[in-house]
């Protein structure tokens, strides 16, 4: 018999560090790649895994996300175990806890535990729902089973030097876990892979057992115990649990001949800016169009995207870009960039490098470079972005360290 798998993405992050894409959405709800939303690839995770039964835990600035879900995630009323359904924080547990709402991930799942009970579940997929990446859940789920993992924690071999920012594993020569450091200054290696530390993604399965308990235990802890990296794992691999390390890497994605080792945290704004950039590349190691494993969103009814005017040097072109319905390239060049929809280019301007949200207009005779444009921006005729960093910041604009200027949504030059 299939076991009862509850999916719960966790999606109440604030993402301060992406201001001013997050001053009026969650980082869920951030646009990407043109068409989607961040939170986009987590459903499609699930579902292209076979677990039908997700909730979505929201709780910062969830308006766009709640819109974007309820507008373009349903599956009908006829089957109950396949649902997509909002949990906003709501003080469930008000008589136990007071006026609280979610402290961390793992209070955000303490809280709806009774979500677990009314499903009936065997098993709990906890994920992420800020991370640009596919993953075979069902893999995941069957390495779990076949340790008698209590919990399973899916890790992400990395460069030592980059892994102090992460929650780090130690493992053994089958990867079960003996120890978990948060975000340590020297992190250490995996057994027989020296300059690599494993790193948590932040996505777990939990038998429900484990679960019940480890939260009950965790969150008696007054006021400390809130989040799963900090508090939980360390607790699970203390009081004795089976804690066992998924590779990532090993991950098999149908209808993709090379290895899965894409993942990305999009938690600054250079870091969204290069991932949306890895997306523009000739063979980009993140795949988009693979049949086998659809990556679905909102469907919004644009009309097809539109290239006019070929006169010399009014020429409506584009390289190296991906557009969504409804943008009209006139008479422009656009390169490298990443379009979203209804975003109209105007006669010899230049837009390079650049993520532009839905419904930006771009002037005449305008040059952009190396920007993240928000939605409903106008930009004027002749305006140049990215040539001088002094005038941009000088405008309100948020320039990166790495150079990249983010335009906020609606702006009005």
């Amino acid at each position: 018999m299939k076991p009862r798998v509850l999916g719960m993405i966790l999606a109440g992050g604030q993402g301060s560090r992406l201001s001013p894409l997050t001053l009026r959405r969650s980082k869920p709800a951030v646009p990407f790649g043109s068409k989607y939303r961040i939170i986009d690839f987590a459903i499609n995770n699930f579902i292209n895994s076979g677990f039908f039964s997700i909730y979505v835990l929201t709780q910062y600035k969830a308006q766009s996300l709640t819109e974007h879900i309820q507008r373009g995630w349903r599956f009908g009323t006829f089957l109950s175990d396949y649902f997509i359904t909002l949990v906003p924080a709501q003080m469930y547990r008000f008589e136990e806890l007071g006026p609280v709402w979610y402290r961390g991930t793992a209070d955000a799942v303490y809280q709806n535990l009774h979500l677990v009970d009314n499903h009936d579940s065997d098993y709990v997929a906890i994920f992420s729902g800020d991370h640009i990446y596919k993953m075979n859940v069902e893999h995941m789920l069957q390495q779990h089973i076949d340790t008698r993992a209590d919990v399973s924690i899916a890790a992400y071999p990395m460069p030592q030097s980059q892994a102090h920012q992460f929650g780090i594993m130690h493992v053994d020569e089958k990867w079960k876990v003996t120890d978990f450091l948060e975000k340590p200054k020297d992190p250490p290696s995996i057994p027989g892979q020296p300059g690599t530390s494993l790193t948590s993604m932040g996505n777990y399965i939990f038998s429900r057992r484990a679960l019940e308990e480890l939260l009950e235990t965790s969150m008696s802890g007054g006021e400390e115990g809130f989040d799963f990296g900090k508090d939980v794992i360390p607790r699970a691999l203390s009081d004795g649990y089976n804690v066992m390390a998924y590779d990532f890497h090993k991950n098999p994605i149908p209808g993709q001949e090379r290895a899965n080792l894409y993942w990305r945290d999009v938690g600054t704004l250079d870091a969204y800016f290069e991932a949306n950039m890895d997306l523009v590349s000739v063979n980009p190691e993140f795949d988009i169009y693979n049949a086998a494993w659809p990556l679905r969103t909102s469907s919004e009814f644009s009309p097809p995207a539109k290239f006019v005017h070929e006169s010399e040097g009014r020429r409506g072109q584009a390289f190296n870009s991906i557009m969504a319905g409804g943008a009209i390239i006139s008479g422009g060049t656009v390169r490298d960039s990443v379009l979203g929809r209804s975003v109209h280019t105007h006669s010899y301007s230049v837009v390079e490098s650049t993520v532009l949200f839905d419904n930006v207009q771009i002037g005449r005779h305008s040059q952009i470079r190396r920007a993240i444009i928000d939605k409903d921006v106008n930009v004027p005729p002749g305006t140049r972005i990215g040539h001088n960093l002094d005038e941009d910041r000088a405008r309100g604009f948020t320039v990166t360290e790495n150079g990249v200027v983010v335009v906020p949504k609606s702006y009005t030059f």
